[in-house]
């Protein structure tokens, strides 16, 4: 009895080892390129910028002083303020939550939708393969951005209309990902077996099939974010998709690229936070396909 509980200790110690191990190795693959720390210091700054800009915006965002009209930056607003005198410094942080939202919003969205259609058409296959494919092959037909454009046009202004809009095209990526996904995991001994024991077509996508096939999604995801943060500062940049009345660093852009050569900090400012935000998705993406991927690994 008492070798058997020993037998016991051992085995739970070494499947803990194992675990923290594999963390261990997870977070040391992450981290080991300077440049992914940099993109995670940046996404983590974002956030919390986001999640506090209540309390870290100086002023509000809306908030006009025509006698502070164009200001170059000084004690008072350090990075100047705007043609109604609106404090550049505190829309530029309320602009981090818009682009959040947008951005994290879609990107689930699009995700959760694409994942479900991807599964059915690898796993059901035959007609239902053929409709949900050829579907995506046309809007695959129209860049992304464009697309985007057209559907925010015809929706009209507003957070959630930017959403619907961006959601619709990006769905196409994340579909075709998990229906290759699934045709590839389908093959496998462990989904025969669940077939053989009589496993419902729900308790083996979702139990089984979306498990095994996550972990490229997870990367498109922390890729793609970055892109939708680009394509809703374009559609605000073109006065297409969020009402003036909710601050985005898109139409921080368009309403500062006026004052160029007399005011840069208005545009430059805004455009630099896309230009960080998004390199450090980008940047956060190829570190976790290196990290999950044990191919790319590496000897650690």
């Amino acid at each position: 009895m008492a070798d058997t509980i020993a037998n016991i200790d051992q085995i739970v110690q070494s499947q803990s080892r194992a675990t923290v191990s594999e963390w261990q190795r997870f977070v040391r693959t992450l981290t080991q390129r300077k440049v992914v720390v940099f993109a995670l210091i940046i996404i983590a700054l974002t956030v919390i910028t986001a999640i506090f800009a209540p309390w870290l915006s100086p002023y509000d965002p809306n908030e006009k002083n025509f006698a502070d009209s164009l200001q170059q930056p000084n004690r008072k607003h350090w990075l100047g303020t705007d043609l109604l005198g609106k404090d550049t410094l505190s829309r530029i942080i309320w602009g981090a939550r818009t682009s959040l939202i947008v951005g994290i919003a879609t990107c689930l969205a699009s995700a959760i939708l694409g994942s479900t259609l991807g599964m059915l058409a690898g796993y059901m296959g035959g007609v239902v393969n053929t409709i949900i494919m050829r579907f995506m092959d046309a809007l695959m037909g129209f860049p992304m951005i464009v697309l985007a454009l057209l559907l925010a046009g015809v929706l009209g202004n507003g957070m959630q209309n930017v959403i619907i809009a961006l959601t619709v095209a990006n769905l196409p990526g994340y579909t075709r990902l998990m229906c290759g996904m699934t045709l590839a995991v389908k093959e496998n001994d462990y989904i025969l077996a669940q077939k053989a024991i009589g496993s419902s077509n729900l308790r083996t996508l979702f139990l089984h099939i979306l498990p095994n096939s996550f972990q490229p999604m997870i990367i498109m995801i922390s890729t793609a974010l970055g892109g939708i943060i680009l394509a809703e500062a374009g559609l605000s940049f073109l006065g297409i998709g969020l009402s003036h009345e909710e601050v985005t660093w898109g139409g921080l852009v368009a309403s500062g690229y006026s004052y160029l050569s007399t005011h840069p900090m208005l545009a430059f400012a805004p455009g630099l936070c896309v230009m960080l935000v998004v390199f450090s998705f980008n940047i956060l993406g190829d570190g976790l396909r290196d990290a999950l991927d044990p191919r790319l690994r590496g000897v650690l």
